[in-house]
């Protein structure tokens, strides 16, 4: 049967395909620690849960307009404002099922064949496969760990071209956790702003921060001028705990929205009615949950930066934020013989069964990522077992 050739361009997730091996090694028994998942390992609060029996019990189980419901819509307008300093009508908010959901509706509503977009390395695995899939063409700029794995404003000078049309930036960054500071977002914007860029701005992880003096700053809310030309993506799967009840949310201008809105009508139709009910406790109720999670988080991140610069051939900057540690295991590589973050996580996994995430899947072929949103018992065991690993594997 013939395939069309957007599919065959598409890269295999390394992610999927490290939790699939994963999960079929536990099928056999094994005793497998998982680092690869971004998702917390912490329930949803139970307000939120709440929200959604309430939700059924008063039946709303039907379909819902494709943009959202007003109730939430009105919700994100408000946390929007709140949070960010930022001021949206209903008609410049659509809800999507989840912010993967949101990058994938405008990077189709945006692009025309060969269009490009500048996205910084390393980058979140699924940004350059949903550019390719909307017929555009993923411009990398390669950041290095002695900036923090940022852009620089040179950098993105050179990157673009007459066909660029947008340039993405993550803060804080899958799978760096690094946070673009106010006067680092000015100069990247003000670059935009004089070549007619649109800005995607993914954000969803812009609540889980950690260290004094670092904050997050929604680039949208630098002035007017970015404001217009900014669509911010972000939901509620991260900081909630929501992974799996699939709500995300765009933010930006009508036009945009709009089409991005039309284009869910001949696809998902809407996001989950009950999960929409859900996400509005969630972005008007209490935070003392995600305080809860974020003190687990820090404790948890302080502990894996520790012990991972203390394993021979490792290396590892102190993200400020999401809940990823991005290893450099060049060192341990060239010592055990491993050519690629492939081979040597691969061979992690079959030897002292912990799953991570090759780097090669962010665009650094150097690195690792691993998920400290699990269990400290886990995170011991698991870094237990990859120092075994390391110390065994030298030439």
């Amino acid at each position: 049967m013939k395939l069309s050739r957007r599919v065959q361009q598409l890269s295999p997730s390394l992610t999927l395909a490290i939790t699939a091996k994963a999960k079929a090694l536990r099928l056999e028994g094994k005793d497998v620690i998982g680092l690869g998942a971004g998702e917390p390992d912490f329930n949803t609060p139970r307000h939120i849960m709440d929200a959604a029996v309430a939700a059924m019990d008063a039946g709303h189980t039907k379909y819902t307009p494709s943009a959202g419901i007003p109730e939430l819509k009105q919700a994100i307008t408000e946390k929007l404002k709140r949070d960010n300093g930022l001021s949206y009508e209903p008609s410049q908010i659509t809800v999507t099922v989840g912010a993967k959901h949101a990058l994938y509706d405008l990077f189709q509503a945006v692009l025309d064949e060969g269009d490009e977009v500048i996205i910084p390395s390393p980058y979140w695995v699924s940004y350059i496969e949903q550019v390719k899939l909307a017929g555009g063409v993923p411009v990398v700029v390669e950041t290095s760990e002695d900036n923090g794995f940022k852009m620089t404003p040179e950098q993105l000078k050179q990157a673009i071209t007459d066909r660029t049309v947008a340039v993405l930036i993550n803060s804080p960054s899958n799978p760096t956790g690094m946070v673009y500071s106010e006067q680092e977002l000015r100069a990247l914007g003000k670059i935009c702003v004089d070549r007619d860029l649109l800005i995607v701005s993914d954000e969803i992880y812009e609540h889980l921060i950690y260290d004094e003096g670092v904050k997050h700053v929604s680039i949208a809310a630098l002035g007017p001028e970015l404001y217009e030309r900014t669509v911010v993506i972000n939901g509620v799967s991260k900081t909630y705990s929501m992974t799996g009840w699939r709500i995300g949310f765009a933010a930006g201008p009508a036009p945009v929205i709009k089409a991005m809105t039309d284009l869910a009508s001949h696809s998902t139709s809407n996001p989950t009615s009950i999960a929409q009910y859900a996400a509005i406790a969630a972005l008007s109720g209490t935070h003392e949950p995600v305080e809860e999670m974020k003190k687990a988080f820090r404790q948890r991140r302080d502990y894996v930066i520790d012990r991972v610069n203390r394993i021979p051939g490792f290396h590892c900057l102190k993200p400020p934020g999401a809940f990823y540690a991005f290893i450099n295991i060049r060192g341990a590589m060239d010592q055990a013989g491993f050519k690629t973050s492939d081979e040597w996580s691969t061979a992690l996994l079959e030897k002292e069964l912990v799953a991570v995430v090759p780097g090669s899947a962010f665009g650094s072929d150097d690195h690792i990522r691993i998920s400290y949103a699990t269990s400290m018992d886990k995170l011991e065991k698991a870094l237990d077992r990859i120092e075994r690993f390391v110390k065994g594997n030298k030439k």
